[in-house]
């Protein structure tokens, strides 16, 4: 039977754009030889390995480290107090800054989950962090124990757009362990309802257990998707942003100096809350990189609540300026 999920239409160039694009990638070939090769022309040849690129079908891993990467890194672990930090190459102006950072993510959360001991791992969510879980390799990591910070239900009941940890815990064949929440409760006493359930208490308990906790971090502008994909209403959001807000991790919203705001919006988030790590062997590691992210990174940064830091060249150098 075909996959309901492309139209016969589509399947035919997919498979083609894959194919050249393992050609030009993964062969070696040149667009001529490519073009010869699936006997079509080289202009063809050309938009398909372009289109591969477009439509993800290729994930590149970057085996040499770049020497003004390594020395942003060693800049910002120096003067940030990060205990980790890897920067990725920049793309460029009007390039996606998280089509870089994924694979660097995805190469970090594969070291850390590669490791025989037992971990609890905490994971937020995000657009990064879900770019980053799909270049992880498929491998088996039983051991660890995978718990997620956020709830996963959107204000209309369904599921985050941008859940993480089911499609992780896919990857690496690790035992799950979701919140059952909404991401914003409706009001104090509904989230303290959930809460009460013993479930959610058991998870919320591993949650704070976790060793390695991997984070997106959220802009407060008006483009923010806490206000965009309809968790907080309008006047939510301004009563935040008028709090002071700069950014948020799972939810919940801080200032410049990376204190959580006293706003009722953020006392209704569900989630666990992301504390600063301080002396303790927990590693917190924040993922995100553009423009609008750096006021956002530097309050976590500033307030300790991430000592860990996956970015890009250009959004390194801005939190050195």
């Amino acid at each position: 039977m075909n996959d309901p999920s492309f139209p016969e239409a589509e399947i035919a160039p997919l498979d083609e754009a894959a194919r050249a694009g393992w050609l030009y990638y993964v062969g070696g070939k040149t667009q001529d030889q490519i073009a010869r090769q699936l006997g079509i022309s080289r202009q063809r040849a050309q938009r398909l390995v372009a289109r591969a690129v477009a439509e993800g079908l290729i994930h590149f891993r970057l085996d040499h480290r770049i020497a003004r990467c390594l020395e942003l890194e060693a800049d910002l672990r120096r003067l940030r107090g990060l205990r980790i930090c890897r920067v990725a190459p920049s793309l460029g102006a009007g390039s996606e800054p998280v089509r870089s950072i994924a694979p660097v993510a995805a190469a970090e959360m594969e070291r850390i989950l590669d490791v025989p001991d037992p971990l609890v791992v905490a994971v937020g969510t995000g657009r990064a962090l879900r770019a980053a879980v799909e270049q992880i390799h498929t491998f088996k990591c039983p051991q660890h124990r995978l718990v997620s910070l956020n709830g996963n239900i959107s204000p209309d009941g369904s599921a985050s757009h941008y859940d993480v940890l089911m499609r992780l815990a896919d990857r690496v064949s690790a035992d799950q362990y979701p919140m059952p929440l909404p991401v914003v409760a409706s009001s104090l006493e509904e989230r303290e309802l959930f809460h009460s359930l013993t479930p959610v208490r058991r998870n919320v308990a591993l949650a704070r257990q976790a060793l390695i906790t991997f984070v997106g971090v959220g802009h407060a502008s008006d483009t923010a998707p806490m206000l965009r994909d309809g968790f907080l209403s309008e006047p939510e959001f301004r009563e935040i942003q008028a709090a002071g807000a700069v950014g948020e991790i799972v939810g919940w919203f801080y200032d410049e100096s990376g204190q959580y705001l006293d706003a009722e919006p953020n006392r209704r988030v569900a989630g666990v809350r992301v504390e600063p790590p301080g002396d303790s062997d927990k590693l917190v590691i924040g993922v995100a990189a553009g423009v609008e992210k750096i006021a956002a990174l530097r309050g976590a940064i500033s307030g300790r609540i991430i000592n860990g830091l996956i970015t890009d060249e250009d959004t390194a150098a801005a939190l050195l300026a």
